[in-house]
């Protein structure tokens, strides 16, 4: 199970991360019109009364966007709010489609390896057996 880090926020990390992918990622970010038409494939948008933070494009924006915009100068804090946009709002099933043709999963599966450099992981639930996942004496990974 791979080390969770609690203390400050690696910004130097984070960084030298954004730099490799910096060309596609920020072409990928200004090209985002912001239609929204990508939304209506998303199951997960869908099936949450079209919560805009369920939105690819929103979760694209609001993640690595947003980590692109502060350089890398960000707050744990600022870090676990994208958690959930990544992790949670997203399966990376690959339905939303851009017009522009934009791989929102890409974008998204990106800005999820920036968070694990710093310790930050999705919670998965016990019967998956995630990094995060807590087992309670007695408990089965079928949760029986």
């Amino acid at each position: 199970m791979p080390e969770r880090k609690r203390g400050p926020v690696d910004e130097g990390k984070i960084r030298e991360l954004l730099g490799r992918k910096k060309g596609r990622m920020k072409l990928c970010l200004t090209a985002c019109a912001s239609c929204g038409l990508c939304a209506e494939s998303c199951f997960l948008f869908m099936s949450h009364d079209k919560d805009p933070r369920y939105m690819p494009s929103y979760k694209m924006v609001h993640s690595l966007g947003r980590l692109y915009r502060k350089r890398g100068k960000v707050s744990r804090g600022q870090l676990e709010e994208m958690k959930e946009l990544v992790f949670k709002n997203c399966a990376l099933c690959g339905r939303c489609y851009c017009p522009f043709g934009i791989d929102i999963p890409n974008v998204i599966a990106f800005a999820r390896a920036i968070l694990r450099s710093q310790g930050i992981y999705g919670m998965y639930p016990h019967s998956v057996g995630g990094p995060e996942a807590e087992r309670r004496d007695g408990d089965t990974p079928q949760g029986e």
